[in-house]
């Protein structure tokens, strides 16, 4: 198993960074969706150990304005469009679009009929979005967001504080083409006002296929109501609650991730 693909796919008009791992097993693919300022860099080898483990193909991409992918014009601008091309700032709506048009598209163009989804935080709210309209082997999410509560909005303040006058900025800057486009289409879409109502708890309902909710106990981007709510709406969902463990469920708890991963695909 290895990436035997790193590549660029126009979805919409828009350029997309994707790395695929190959498997030899007639499996579901692990499709992994990136946090808020994530990317395919960000996930570090993670997506190919996982999949080694699993014996699973995967796919990997950054979002618009992540990564190596296409940027978004404009980014703090007004939200308008411009030749058929979005600019401007991100709408409360975003995770919704990407969830509803872009991902669809994307599989649909690599022949992916029955994704296995991993989510990470808004990764993890696209994961449970697709998952209430189409079809998926399963979905897996870390740290999701289905409501915004004060501690998220706290959070984020502080991201921002910490761009402007501290050292994120420089920690961001070799994992994105275009940094700036990557931390405020996301910053600002989570500070305005407008997004304070952001809730898809109606929405989750809807979701039949397999689903696992991981969450730190320690996670300063959300409490653990987060994935409270995901079972309220899903029944089927399994739990995992993790002591010492923030909203990188993935490296700050490593092992225990993989092994509730494993446990849940094993099942599948």
């Amino acid at each position: 198993m290895d990436i035997t693909s790193r590549r660029q796919i126009a979805v919409h008009g828009v350029t997309l960074e994707t790395w695929q791992i190959s498997s030899p097993a007639d499996r579901p693919t692990l499709v992994f969706l990136h946090e808020g300022l994530g990317s395919v860099a960000l996930w570090r080898d993670w997506p190919l150990q996982l999949c080694q483990r699993l014996g699973l193909p995967g796919l990997a991409y950054s979002r618009q304005g992540y990564g190596q992918s296409h940027t978004r014009p404009d980014v703090r601008g007004e939200p308008r469009e411009v030749n058929g091309a979005a600019h401007g700032r991100l709408q409360p709506d975003y995770m919704h679009h990407e969830a509803r048009v872009v991902l669809p598209e994307l599989l649909r163009l690599l022949g992916i009929a029955r994704p296995l989804l991993l989510g990470h935080s808004d990764g993890g709210t696209i994961a449970l979005l697709h998952a209430s309209q189409h079809p998926v082997a399963g979905c897996i999410v870390m740290a999701p967001h289905v409501i915004v509560e004060d501690i998220s909005v706290k959070a984020i303040a502080e991201a921002r504080e910490a761009y402007l006058n501290g050292p994120l900025r420089q920690r961001l800057a070799p994992f994105h083409a275009d940094v700036d486009c990557a931390f405020w289409q996301w910053n600002d879409a989570w500070l305005n006002p407008a997004f304070r109502s952001y809730d898809i708890r109606p929405e989750l309902a809807s979701i039949s296929a397999p689903l696992l909710a991981i969450q730190g106990e320690d996670d300063a981007y959300g409490t653990l109501a987060q994935i409270d709510n995901i079972a309220l709406q899903v029944p089927h969902t399994r739990l995992v609650k993790l002591a010492a463990c923030g909203h990188s469920p993935h490296r700050d708890q490593p092992e225990a991730v993989a092994q509730a991963i494993e446990q849940f695909v094993t099942a599948l």
